[in-house]
């Protein structure tokens, strides 16, 4: 009976190795590269994403006629107000389907303090991997690649935290 046994400890031992192992891959694997696009501002400013490299960077996708995107809008001038002085640029990005008079008024009347693109024709949000919903935001880091992907509002808490550690990182 022993012996029909003794093949469950180094089982057990190999599956506890490869979980760590696979553990381990996960939190180190590479983070998605941040698509190489040119936004182009409400102003006619062209920014492209390679001359934001270095600095941390959030874009987000939103409209004027997404409730949730108005709601989170003071929120986010907030957090682009803590961290911009700290390394932190904010690209948000209309939708394709907002007009652009309306995105105008929008940014005029709120005071936005952040870079405002458009998306004319869709294709930044088909870029950024078909965004469809709004808001849709995006977290990437000093190199370029795409650390958190939040739709809906962010809790600004743990948004906060990980735009802490990026910065420092």
């Amino acid at each position: 009976m022993s012996t029909q046994r003794q093949w469950i400890k180094p089982i057990a031992i190999g599956l506890a190795a490869l979980a760590i192992a696979g553990a381990g891959y996960l939190l180190t694997a590479n983070k998605p590269a941040a698509p190489n696009v040119t936004f182009v501002s409400i102003t006619g400013e062209k920014i492209a994403a390679q001359s934001l490299r270095g600095k941390v960077v959030m874009v987000n996708f939103w409209a004027t006629s997404c409730a949730t995107c108005v709601k989170e809008m003071p929120q986010m001038v907030e957090t682009y107000e803590k961290f911009k002085g700290r390394g932190m640029e904010f690209v948000a990005v209309a939708m394709s389907y907002d007009r652009p008079d309306y995105v105008l008024a929008y940014t005029d009347d709120k005071k936005l303090p952040f870079k405002v693109a458009l998306d004319v024709d869709g294709s930044l949000a088909k870029q950024f991997g078909n965004v469809a919903m709004t808001p849709t935001t995006f977290v990437i880091d000093k190199d370029g690649k795409i650390l958190k992907r939040y739709v809906g509002e962010p809790e600004f808490p743990a948004l906060h935290a990980l735009l802490d550690k990026a910065i420092s990182g």
